[in-house]
């Protein structure tokens, strides 16, 4: 899988020779386990064996790497840790082969074939509980993100009269995810009139998405011989009216694991976390967000993208790293998102694994669910 950003910050690196990445990656190793700044000599002891390398080589290649910005001294006694940079090289350039621990494999095998067999569950329940899966077993933050309403593809949909001209628009989109929203319209309709532009949508636009149908009553109003049919136009006004706002054009967020990163020292700073908790509640900046980070890379098409520290264009989560997938359902017209959340100093590799095998899952089940309807 694909975890590059063509706008990453390793574009500006100065790439190490094999020695630095061996050393690197040790450190970066040792960090992720311990939090701690990590010594030229317990690198060393490390190496004695395997490659000889003298404490003082250690510290010579340390400082080479510090240079390059891969590595940074937080204080001057310390040792040293990993930037944004060093994790950006280590992802792209030293990671090897992902695969997933037979004990991970266990662990969402008997997640989601406990969902298998519970026969009563929705798509809404499924992604939320995908949430909680992501977050326990990354112990951080698990995200999931439905397709958005104005994408979805229209399964059925009926429009209930209410009082003061408001209107209930009750929507089955594919694969029976059920979106329910009060509109308020300038005139009163008729329940006759709501059922008989239902029954019209139903029949005429089963599997097209609510934006495409707007569209093309759009054109069907601008041909002559519909000019006034009111049949067409009552069916605008639904339509327009049922993805009017913005956040009907993003979908729904199920997040899980807020509370597991109060307890990580990552995120001491009592300010930042709160204002890392407030953009996690925010849920119109917390989608584009992960949408932006999903076509960061054109080339990485379905695949699991990875963005570090300051890479993230929210400076709330300028500390953070967010492991992010796209999911697709039916035809791939209908795109969600998975992500784990967490601090810089998380598993990559382990994470990377994670997130891109529980997104083919998720797709698997979306899809399946889809293809039974």
């Amino acid at each position: 899988m694909s975890v590059r950003d063509s706008n990453s910050i390793s574009d500006k690196i100065n790439y190490p020779d094999i020695r630095g990445r061996a050393v690197l990656s040790a450190i970066i190793g040792e960090h992720l386990i311990t939090g701690e700044p990590v010594g030229s000599k317990l690198i060393a002891e490390k190496f004695v064996n395997s490659f000889g390398f003298s404490p003082a080589t250690i510290r010579n290649v340390m400082g080479e790497l510090e240079d390059s910005g891969l590595l940074e001294q937080p204080h001057t006694s310390a040792g040293r840790v990993p930037t944004d940079k060093g994790y950006r090289f280590y992802v792209d350039n030293l990671l090897g082969v992902l695969s997933l621990s037979n004990e991970d494999l266990r662990f969402i095998g008997d997640e989601f074939g406990f969902l298998e067999s519970e026969l009563t569950e929705t798509p809404d329940r499924l992604m939320e509980r995908t949430s909680q899966l992501l977050s326990a077993l990354s112990n951080n933050i698990g995200i999931v993100v439905s397709p958005s309403l104005a994408s979805d593809r229209l399964q059925h949909i009926e429009f209930v009269n209410l009082s003061d001209k408001r209107i209930l628009v009750v929507l089955v989109s594919a694969p029976n995810i059920v979106h329910n929203k009060i509109i308020r319209l300038k005139e009163a309709y008729k329940q006759e009139e709501l059922d008989r532009t239902a029954r019209y949508l139903n029949v005429e636009f089963g599997g097209r998405s609510l934006a495409e149908i707007r569209a093309e009553i759009l054109k069907l109003m601008h041909e002559e011989k519909a000019l006034f049919d009111k049949l067409l136009q009552t069916a605008m006004i639904l339509c327009s009216q049922s993805i009017e706002d913005e956040e009907d054009r993003q979908g729904e967020v199920y997040v899980d694991g807020t509370s597991n990163i109060l307890t990580k020292r990552d995120f001491a700073d009592l300010e930042r976390l709160r204002e890392l908790l407030r953009t996690i509640e925010e849920k119109s900046r917390l989608i584009r967000i992960l949408n932006e980070c999903i076509t960061r890379d054109a080339s990485g098409k379905g695949n699991v993208q990875v963005v570090i520290g300051r890479e993230n264009s929210a400076s709330t989560l300028q500390n953070c790293t967010l492991i992010t997938a796209p999911y697709r359902i039916g035809d791939g017209s209908a795109i969600g998102t998975l992500s784990v959340l967490g601090p810089t100093r998380i598993e990559y590799a382990r994470i990377i694994s994670i997130v891109g095998y529980v997104a083919r899952i998720l797709e698997k089940f979306m899809t399946r669910e889809h293809s039974y309807n």
